[in-house]
């Protein structure tokens, strides 16, 4: 290894990580500028095969698991527990160029960078592409690293269908990332994922580098709200077991129950089925779609007995039943101090502008914290828009995340086990 000294001056290339972000967004590129590469579909194995084609030009031995989870290694001084570095390639159906392929191509641009500088690692460093990280064709998200981490069977995983009947298996074989390779996870010394924030915050605070504590807490909920189906005319208002009524009520006292729990706290109502959903008819039944996040998991779980206080108290004031469905849950994370601190050293080292922050979004790192030490790194995107054609981020932001990276996953190898 060169001298603490010579390791501090090593910087990534930039321009190479911006045309590799470049000719990676024309693969399901869309005439609005962004990318359509949803999971397992042509274009996702088109993007894929591109990946792996770079990989064995950098010589880095590529392997590909049981759920189509890529991982492709550059060997260390000894074949220990790796430091992995990766997020996802596949897209939103409008989504931009930078969300989940920045976090893989700044991955392996590190990697190309220990190349050029002809470093050999402690320990081996690899690079991940994780499969359906939005969840979009197949749900539920994350799915690739959630059977990796153990949260979700690998058979069940396999047999979930998108929209047409497809299989997750068969779209695997179709686009031939069926790989043999278990999908389980192995001892890591360290996880790390680079991102966009998605959000408005380092940008309206004019810091170049998120440093990622953690992964706010979050729970979907489905309220269904059963009344009584009567004509909107004949009907006084007084008469009427309408559950729109009770729904409206609902909404408006989970919004005052946030506003108690700012800024952190997230309420959103991002669905609304009515049935029997016509004009001129009182509906007999409410579906609404509930979205509860909090950083803190005894402030989230605080929330989840309040939602049902609030629908049971509302329920019985507008005399409809109500009932809650919990669609899915993910507890608050707390990522791993060294990890962290890794990536606090380096922004600092670096002299980058930064500051701590919770993510608001979920990522593949939310499974991997549970089976490996991990952090997250954040840089900037315009506006704060995301999931979104016209997603932006500059290649000086980009630049900056990836040098974090380098030296954080540089720092963690350096560090006794």
């Amino acid at each position: 290894m060169p001298s603490e000294t010579a390791l501090s001056t090593l910087r990534i290339d930039s321009q190479r990580l911006w045309s590799s972000l470049m000719e990676m967004a024309q693969i399901g590129a869309t005439p609005a500028g962004g990318c359509n590469r949803q999971a397992l579909t042509d274009e996702d194995g088109v993007g894929r095969d591109l990946f792996v084609s770079w990989c064995k030009a950098s010589k880095l031995s590529v392997a590909v698991d049981e759920m189509g989870n890529v991982f492709a290694r550059r060997p260390g001084k000894t074949d220990g527990a790796p430091i992995i570095a990766g997020s996802h390639l596949d897209t939103q159906p409008t989504g931009g160029k930078f969300d989940g392929v920045y976090g893989v191509l700044a991955s392996l641009e590190v990697l190309r960078t220990l190349n050029d500088a002809n470093i050999t690692t402690n320990g081996p460093m690899e690079t991940v592409v994780w499969t359906n990280e939005e969840g979009v064709r197949f749900a539920p998200a994350m799915i690739g690293s959630g059977v990796w981490a153990g949260e979700f069977e690998l058979e069940k995983a396999h047999d979930i269908r998108d929209k047409a009947g497809a299989t997750i298996s068969e779209a695997l074989s179709s686009i031939g990332y069926l790989g043999s390779r278990p999908a389980t996870h192995t001892p890591l010394k360290g996880a790390f994922e680079a991102h966009i924030e998605q959000g408005p915050i380092l940008e309206a605070e004019e810091k170049q580098i998120g440093i990622v504590t953690g992964v706010q807490g979050m729970n979907w909920y489905d309220v269904i709200l059963d009344g009584n189906a009567c004509h909107a005319g004949p009907t006084p208002m007084a008469d009427r077991q309408d559950p729109m009524k009770a729904a409206s009520i609902i909404m408006q006292r989970l919004y005052d129950l946030i506003d108690e729990h700012a800024p952190w706290g997230r309420v959103t109502f991002g669905d609304l089925s009515l049935r029997p959903g016509s004009r001129n008819t009182v509906p007999e039944q409410v579906t609404l779609a509930v979205d509860i996040r909090h950083p803190e998991q005894s402030v989230l779980d605080h929330l989840h007995t309040q939602l049902g206080s609030i629908v049971a108290e509302t329920a019985e004031a507008c005399r409809v039943t109500g009932s809650i469905s919990n669609e899915w849950n993910s507890p608050a994370v707390v990522f791993n101090e060294v990890c962290v601190q890794a990536v606090r050293t380096a922004a600092e080292q670096l002299g980058l502008s930064h500051m701590e922050m919770v993510s608001g979004a979920g990522h593949d790192s939310v499974y991997v914290s549970r089976v490996a030490p991990t952090s997250m790194i954040f840089v900037p995107c315009e506006g704060g828009l995301s999931h979104n054609e016209a997603e932006n981020a500059t290649p000086e932001d980009l630049e900056a995340g990836c040098n974090v990276l380098l030296h954080a996953m540089l720092a963690l190898d350096a560090r006794a086990v």
